[in-house]
């Protein structure tokens, strides 16, 4: 049965409605003003005048860090590598595929309920690789309805060969509206010329998913071990396929932002993430003037986006000393750019609330203390809903899988309650580490 949510402000980026309705089930068939709505038998929601939105895009996370919450480690890093040291490689190298599993789930409920409906995921588990990613897209895919892109990050720290075929086989066999992989590779640095050599005879026409200049000690690396900066070094490869996401992008340079245009990839920033790692801050300003496509990832530091579009506004201000270097209308862009991504690797139409899209949907309440209107409508959105953003209610092709704040699976629910034991396994691993 079609289904009709009536009574709803929409807003999804573009257009703006004050009073509509949506006639839908996996996909929309029909959207307008209430005064023009005919019931045509439909399952009706009231959605007594919240905000209709698109389900919001996380362009780059990690699930793997899930289970790091309120895990004591000692740490005292005095720099980035320590940082990776001292916690993420002492968490990741015990990682199995049950660890994989159940940190989709509670990934995946949690995304959810902050409106996050499709992710792309940067994987790592040293402990099982071969189909820790069928793992992780039958947790967050299978059983949750979240939408995501997967990748394995080949690493030197790894057996190379049974990463590299992860990430082969998960391209090869899953590629649905709702799963696709990339390529993953952690980070210049921690991969060794052989390794690119093996990647590059392994990776066809894949896009790469891979960390960029996180740190200066990245490019600091390359430089000294191969006279050539990050990017150059993966362009020498061939790697740098169309569509191919670099990660955060801290301290590249204008060469190498050349290059990423010129073999049109694509940047993704975590500025959350740069600020908690004290490792610098993107120019986003610079990274738009060229002409190369931004999006918004949390870096697995959060399960949510909305927080990331306040810091990449804010963070932007900051790193410019200017409040008017970089606005809302930027912010869009790259939200945009986002769903635009995504849309193209799962084949589907994401991120408009109009005939032909996916039923990715989320209500939000809100009361309006001023005129809210089309013109006004992405400033309310960021000033008035992103800083406490909870939506009530999220669709997934159609399917209510949050209802009045609450998760609708009895699944998923259900397997949420061994998540406390299996972290508590994975913590037991990782203190007994001699």
């Amino acid at each position: 049965m079609k289904k009709a949510l009536i009574n709803v402000k929409i807003y999804d980026f573009a257009k703006f409605l004050n009073n509509g309705f949506v006639v839908f089930d996996q996909e929309i068939f029909q959207v307008g003003d209430m005064n023009d709505f005919v019931d045509g038998g439909y399952k009706i929601i009231d959605g007594q005048g919240a905000l209709l939105m698109p389900g919001l895009v996380c362009a780059h996370t990690h699930i793997y860090s899930t289970f790091a919450r309120g895990l004591a480690l000692p740490f005292d890093p005095k720099n980035f590598q320590e940082i990776l040291d001292q916690m993420w490689w002492k968490i990741d190298r015990h990682i199995d595929n049950e660890t994989s599993y159940y940190s989709g789930l509670v990934a995946a409920s949690e995304f959810l309920r902050n409106g996050v409906t499709t992710i792309i995921d940067h994987h790592a588990s040293g402990k099982e690789i071969t189909g820790s990613l069928a793992s992780l897209k039958k947790a967050v895919c299978d059983v949750s309805s979240v939408r995501a892109l997967f990748a394995f990050e080949v690493s030197d720290r790894f057996n190379v060969e049974d990463a590299i075929q992860e990430n082969v086989n998960f391209i090869k066999h899953f590629k649905t509206p709702f799963t696709a992989g990339l390529f993953g590779l952690h980070a210049s640095m921690s991969l060794s010329e052989e390794t690119l050599k093996k990647v590059s005879e392994n990776l066809k026409d894949t896009p790469i998913h891979i960390h960029v200049a996180e740190s200066v000690m990245d490019e600091e690396d390359s430089l000294a071990k191969y006279q050539e900066r990050v990017i150059e070094r993966l362009d020498r490869h061939g790697l740098i396929n169309e569509d191919s996401l670099l990660v955060h992008c801290v301290h590249v340079n204008d060469k190498e932002l050349d290059i990423i245009k010129k073999r049109k990839a694509s940047i993704v920033v975590n500025v959350t993430s740069n600020m908690n790692n004290a490792v610098g801050l993107p120019n986003v300003n610079k990274f738009t003037e060229l002409g190369v496509p931004v999006m918004i990832g949390n870096d697995g530091l959060s399960s949510g986006i909305a927080n990331e579009y306040i810091n990449v506004l804010y963070s932007a201000h900051l790193f410019h000393k200017k409040p008017t270097a970089f606005g809302l209308t930027q912010l869009l862009a790259m939200i945009n750019n986002g769903y635009d991504y995504v849309s193209r690797h799962l084949n589907v139409k994401l991120g408009r609330i109009e005939a032909g899209y996916e039923a990715d949907m989320l209500l939000v309440p809100y009361l309006a203390p001023t005129n809210l209107d089309e013109n006004n409508a992405l400033g309310h959105l960021f000033y008035g809903m992103m800083h406490s953003f909870k939506p009530s209610d999220v669709f997934v092709a159609g399917e209510q899988l949050v209802e009045n704040y609450e998760l609708t699976n009895k699944k998923l629910v259900l397997e949420l309650e061994n998540s406390q034991e299996i972290a508590n396994s994975l913590w037991n691993r990782i203190k007994g580490e001699k």
